[in-house]
Order: structure tokens, then C-alpha cells, then sequence
């Protein structure tokens, strides 16, 4: 059995409390964080997954140091980062502030740009919707750090999928960031590593959803017409057990463009290929209660067989 790692001290404020939760889609597992708010004030950010472990981790921390719970911060409601709000709230009396989208129990509705203030830190929840609609990223003003959730993360990209992602969103999301807080000294992502030179790594998260965007369009320029074929051509280097993840991703970036009038659909006249199929449509029953399963279920939004159509450019 996994154990939670210990905490791990990253600011004067922040300290990291990473779930037991390793999976292929968490990395080395969810990143909770604590944050120093006061003597004896402490806020909690991304309690994880419904883990009493996770739960116990945010508990001792607090002993620890001493203090005592303002609030719970939600970055967004996937199943890795949400449902451990409800039993700390209940352990601790701390209320829970989520998006205005928040499917998840909370007790308060967090606006754009609106500022909390806590003891003597503030942070602020910006509105940063494309992984999932749900998505806030929080700053903590003083130390000029950004808590992104899954809009950004330490090692690797974020999974951006329909129904929930939404790549143009996602992509303004990117760009205002950059813009707002290109200046940050810090980001801590829902997974992985801290991130210590954050403009560099928004510009490389900006430059790689516009380089898999050409990529795409050329694939179509060159009669690449549907979602399979793309996923064979774009990702002909990537290991085919994530092909259909890839798919996923290709679906976000092809409605962006159908969206913009770029590109037209039209139904394929002929039954999906077996092999076309499982990637439209792959068979879930499959990962059973295997690690991180409820996180590949809610991000890459399956669910219904994707309709088998060929995509030109209108």
C-alpha cells in the first residue's frame, strides 16, 4: 500500500502534502498543499481524492505547525483533487470554496479575480476554465505564487478533453496567465515538480498547443481525414496504448477549429474498423478499479461512442 509522502516545505507559506495515489494519469501522486495564513491560521488547497490517509496528512500538518484551518480551496472537481474536501471540512469545521460551476458539496462561490483575504496573506481565485470547466487557479498574493491545479503541472502536459476541456479556453487560460503572471516566483501544480521559471513554462505550454495545432491541420492538408487516422499521423511516436487519449485530445483541438469555421464534418459511409473503434470508443470495463481509473474516466470525458466523421476544411 501506498503511504503519503511527507510533507514537503517549499516557501515560507507552502508546504506540499502529495497523495497516495500514484497513477499513469496523477504521476507520483495528486499535490495537496497547506498554506501559512497566520500564528496559527492555515489554508488547505486540493485536499485529493476521498482517502482517509490524505485526509490524516492535512490533519497532522496542521498539529504541527500548531494551527488551525481557515478554509478548503478547490482547484477544480476531477475525482483526484475534490472529493477529499467533505471529510476534512467535517474534521475540521473549515468551509470549502469552489468555481460557481462546482458540481462538488461547497460552501462558497469563488468570482473572478476575487480576492480572500486571511490573517496577513491574500490569495486570490482567478477563473481558468479549459481542463475543466470547474477550473480556478489561486494566487497567493505576498509571495507572488500561482496554485494552477491541473492547468499547469510540474512534469509532462495536461490533458485537455470534451466534454469538460475545451482547448480554446484552455489556450486563453494559457495566454492569460502569462500575460497576468508571467512575473510569478513560483507555480505549484496539481502534479509534479514545483515550477520555479514560470514564464518559461507557460511560453513552452503555449508553444506546444500551438505546434500539435499545425500538426493536426497539416495531417488534414494532406488527406488525414478522421480521428484515427490523425491519431496514426500525429502520433505515430507516442506508445499506441495512449492513442486513445490521443484521440481525445485531437476531438478538442478539431471542434476548436469546426467551431472557427475552419473545418466542416461530414459521416463516414462505412462502419468503423475494429481498430478505428476502440479508439472512438475504448472499452473501459477493461481498467477496472485500477489506479488512477476514476481520473482517465472524468478527464478524457468517454462515456458515448464519438461519431465516425471525416473532417475537411470547410
Amino acid at each position: 500500500m501506498v503511504t503519503p509522502a511527507p510533507p514537503v516545505t517549499l516557501s515560507p507559506r507552502v508546504s506540499r502534502l502529495r497523495a497516495p495515489n500514484p497513477s499513469p494519469m496523477t504521476l507520483d501522486g495528486t499535490n495537496g498543499y497547506v498554506v501559512r495564513t497566520g500564528p496559527r491560521s492555515l489554508v488547505a488547497i486540493d485536499p485529493g481524492p476521498l482517502d482517509d490517509r490524505q485526509r490524516d496528512a492535512f490533519l497532522a500538518a496542521a498539529r504541527d505547525m500548531n494551527a488551525a484551518y481557515e478554509a478548503i480551496l478547490v482547484t477544480h472537481g476531477h475525482p483526484d483533487h475534490a472529493p477529499g474536501a467533505a471529510p476534512l471540512a467535517a474534521a475540521t469545521g473549515a468551509p470549502v470554496y469552489a468555481h460557481p460551476e462546482a458540481r462538488f458539496p461547497h460552501d462558497r462561490e469563488l468570482a473572478d479575480l476575487e480576492t480572500l483575504a486571511f490573517g496577513d496573506a491574500e490569495i486570490t481565485a482567478l477563473h481558468a476554465p479549459g481542463h475543466a470547466r470547474d477550473h480556478l487557479v489561486f494566487v497567493l498574493e505576498d509571495e507572488r505564487a500561482l496554485f494552477a491545479g491541473d492547468v499547469v503541472l510540474g512534469t509532462g502536459t495536461v490533458v485537455v478533453a470534451p466534454p469538460g476541456g475545451d482547448m480554446r479556453a484552455y489556450q486563453r487560460t494559457l495566454h492569460r496567465l502569462r500575460e497576468a503572471y508571467g512575473d510569478a516566483r513560483a507555480l505549484y501544480g496539481g502534479h509534479g515538480p514545483e515550477v520555479a521559471e514560470v514564464a518559461a513554462k507557460l511560453d513552452e505550454y503555449i508553444a506546444h498547443r500551438e505546434r500539435r495545432e499545425h500538426q493536426i491541420v497539416d495531417a488534414l492538408r494532406d488527406g488525414s481525414d478522421t480521428i484515427p487516422a490523425l491519431v496514426e499521423r500525429v502520433y505515430a511516436d507516442t506508445a499506441e496504448r495512449l492513442w486513445p487519449a490521443a484521440a481525445r485530445q485531437i476531438l478538442a483541438y478539431l471542434l476548436a477549429l469546426q467551431a472557427e469555421g475552419r473545418v466542416r464534418t461530414a459521416a463516414v459511409e462505412r462502419e468503423p474498423t475494429a481498430r478505428e473503434a476502440a479508439l472512438l470508443d475504448p472499452d473501459l470495463s477493461k481498467l477496472g478499479d485500477a489506479p488512477g481509473a476514476d481520473v482517465i474516466r472524468a478527464e478524457l470525458g468517454y462515456g458515448s461512442a464519438e461519431p465516425f466523421f471525416r473532417y475537411t476544411f470547410a
